[in-house]
Order: C-alpha cells, then structure tokens, then sequence
C-alpha cells in the first residue's frame, strides 16, 4: 500500500511539472470529460465530450489539441500536431531574436596605432552588421585624464568609419575614467 501511494505522489509531481512547463496535451491524454471543440477552419463546433471531438479528429485524420486548458470547459481545436507544434516553435524563435538586445563591447585607446584602429573598427562593422548594438569604450588610467580630448577623438573617429552599417545612438559621454558612446545597426527597409 505504502509503495503505491509513493507512486500517486510522484505522478501527481509529474503532471504539476508538465503542466509548468507548458506542455500541450493531444488525442488521449486530454483529462477533462468535456471539451469545447474547434474545428480546422477555426469556428467552434460547440462543447462535446472527449470520446466525441476524439472521434470527430480521427475521422479527419487530425490530432484534438487542449489549446486551453484553463478554460471552463477546456478548449480543444482539431489539427495537426506535427505541424501546431513546429509553428510554436518558430514563433517562439523570432520571438525570442527580436527581444535580443545585446551589446557588445569594444573598448579602444588614446593612443591607439592606425592598425589596430582599422582593426578594431571592422570588428565593429561585424557586430553592427550581425544587429548588435555596440558599446565603444576608453578609459583612462592615472594621469592619463589629460588626453580626454583625444579620446573623444578617436570614438568620433570610430563612428564616422561605420557610417555604412551603423549610427551613433549616443554622443562620446565620460563618466568616472571611461569615455562611452553607443552604436547601433542601421534598420534595412
């Protein structure tokens, strides 16, 4: 007896998780005895029992899908799950590479030689044209303070040379020891 209520216990933690990490219940694992029923075209075909929308699913040749499980009675829509699931995966995807907003650090010197200057600003130009915004930064050490001038030179300079791929989003701004100024990538229409 002892054994099996181990078990309920661990089946009643495996459906809470399932139902945390959003997985879609099709065909026989839908639990509610009533569904409201979808169809393909998307009109609702109103609320049928389980044994019903499965019936009418499997006579289309489609899966039953619980799209709404909160719902009161949950609601279930007749389609293909291969492919339901394959169009959450790639919303999911632009969705999530249109919220990423990294930056990229580039940090310069002062005193920088032209080669590495070159350097750099295609560095810059890579990261512009793969839709990163980028943070150019110089910071100054000791008595170094003196050439602040010549800093903002050298991002005025940096940005200009990026002008085919990318803007200046902000002006060279100090803050503590460090000169930063923003880039970012030029919208293509």
């Amino acid at each position: 007896m002892r054994k099996s209520k181990t078990h309920h216990i661990r089946h009643a933690i495996y459906e809470i998780r399932v139902e945390r990490e959003g997985k879609i219940r099709i065909n026989s694992q839908i639990r509610a005895q009533k569904v409201r029923l979808v169809n393909e075209e998307g009109e609702q075909a109103g609320i049928l029992s389980r044994e019903e929308a499965l019936r009418i699913a499997q006579e289309k040749g489609q899966d039953l899908v619980e799209v709404a499980p909160q719902a009161d009675p949950p609601v279930c829509r007749i389609l293909d799950y291969g492919k339901y699931k394959y169009q959450q995966e790639k919303r999911k995807k632009k969705a999530k590479k249109k919220s990423v907003n990294t930056i990229k650090e580039v940090r310069l010197s002062y005193r920088i030689g032209e080669h590495d200057f070159e350097v750099k600003v295609r560095k810059i130009c890579r990261f512009l044209k793969e839709g990163y915004r980028v943070k150019l930064s110089l910071r100054f050490k000791g008595r170094e303070m003196i050439y602040q001038e010549q800093g903002k030179k050298i991002l005025e300079r940096a940005s200009k040379e990026i002008e085919e791929v990318g803007k200046a989003e902000t002006r060279p701004s100090m803050s503590r020891r460090v000169i930063e100024q923003y880039l970012m990538p030029k919208l293509d229409k």
